[in-house]
């Protein structure tokens, strides 16, 4: 079982974890976490780009010459595809591009995600997670006594008003509960920093 330092708020080392083999000490599968992303991402697209085609452009009623003796084409609209100003062919529609992986599959991404974060000694596990009031300063020496200057995920079990509140306006800083942590959060910030009682939550989920 991988075992990481536990820290307090101060920054202050005060024991170890031992985390769970089958969550956070699995072999990274880079491939499911590459699928994972790109599925999460395509889930996030508006999708919302429209044009219209011959029937929803203005005009056209009429056959702009009679079929024949003229010596040009033939035309029955002047809206069709290959006239200025008519219809597109086969262009954007509105549409969802959100798809779904397979549960085991989401599982051993986020798995994957976790045990990289181990593998690179990017996570921090704190005692505990607590602010008296809602103070951007506050958390802000929280990250200073950890020596956390990148980019940070902070779980926490259950969502805490006063923790959230206060990281809410620090770049580069998102704080999500246990339930809702996702792979492209793990992938998109550098630190890992989860409370001691949202890994075991995230180990009684996942394990």
């Amino acid at each position: 079982m991988p075992k990481v330092s536990l820290y307090n708020q101060n920054g202050s080392q005060v024991g170890e974890i031992e985390l769970n083999d089958n969550v956070f000490g699995i072999e990274p599968n880079n491939h499911v976490i590459a699928e994972a992303v790109i599925a999460q991402r395509a889930s996030l697209r508006q999708g919302t780009a429209k044009v219209k085609n011959r029937s929803e452009v203005s005009g056209g009623g009429r056959k702009p010459w009679r079929q024949k003796g003229t010596g040009r084409a033939r035309q029955g609209s002047i809206r069709s595809p290959q006239w200025r100003g008519g219809g597109i062919v086969f262009g954007p529609v509105p549409r969802s591009y959100a798809y779904k992986l397979p549960k085991k599959v989401r599982r051993l991404a986020i798995k994957s995600a976790l045990s990289s974060k181990v593998l690179e000694n990017n996570i921090l596990v704190l005692e505990n997670l607590s602010l008296s009031a809602p103070k951007t300063k506050d958390f802000v020496a929280v990250l200073n006594n950890l020596s956390v200057d990148s980019k940070a995920l902070v779980v926490t079990k259950d969502v805490n008003e006063n923790v959230f509140l206060s990281a809410r306006n620090i770049p580069g800083v998102k704080v999500v509960t246990s339930q809702s942590i996702t792979v492209l959060d793990l992938v998109g910030y550098d630190k890992l920093i989860i409370t001691k009682d949202a890994v075991e939550k995230v180990e009684e989920v996942l394990a």
